[in-house]
């Protein structure tokens, strides 16, 4: 039998795991996998970061961060640009925009589904209580079914510190 603490670690690993399932499957179909469209989400929203940086916001190694990135050169969603001393900085081309706009409609739609048997205040709660346990500070409120927009948090805020 389980104690309580890892149960509820365990819940919340099972919550991340079917929202991965469901994101990966929605992601599908725009012929990118959610790995692939985090990896465009982080370097839009990280212009100059390096490719060390990238891999911690995406959940990668340094050498998974660089195979995906070289896939995502070849399929032409990003380009890679010199950046200070030895270090590329990437950025998103037209078709890497467009995907990671189109993935967001999808990404949207399931955390909503997931996410819709919580009040906008539960939704609130949860954020505020799960940065709390990442010793994170506060951030807005969390994207609820009720509210109309999605902010994907900054480097700034889920970290504390700028870059």
């Amino acid at each position: 039998m389980l104690a309580p603490l890892e149960t509820l670690a365990l819940s919340i690993k099972r919550l991340q795991h079917r929202n991965y399932r469901a994101l990966d499957a929605r992601l599908a179909p725009l012929g990118i996998s959610l790995v692939q469209w985090s990896a465009l989400r982080e370097v839009e929203g990280n212009p100059g970061v390096c490719m060390h940086r990238l891999a911690e916001l995406t959940f990668n190694s340094d050498q998974a961060f660089g195979t995906l990135i070289a896939r995502l050169l070849r399929q032409k969603l990003v380009e890679r640009q010199p950046g200070t001393g030895r270090a590329n900085v990437h950025r998103l081309t037209p078709r890497g925009r467009t995907l990671l706009a189109e993935g967001h409609k999808h990404v949207r739609q399931v955390l909503t589904k997931t996410f819709a048997v919580l009040t906008a205040d539960e939704c609130t709660r949860l954020q505020s209580l799960v940065a709390k346990v990442l010793g994170e500070k506060e951030t807005k409120a969390a994207s609820c079914p009720l509210q109309k927009t999605y902010q994907r948090p900054t480097i700034a805020s889920r970290t504390g510190r700028a870059n």
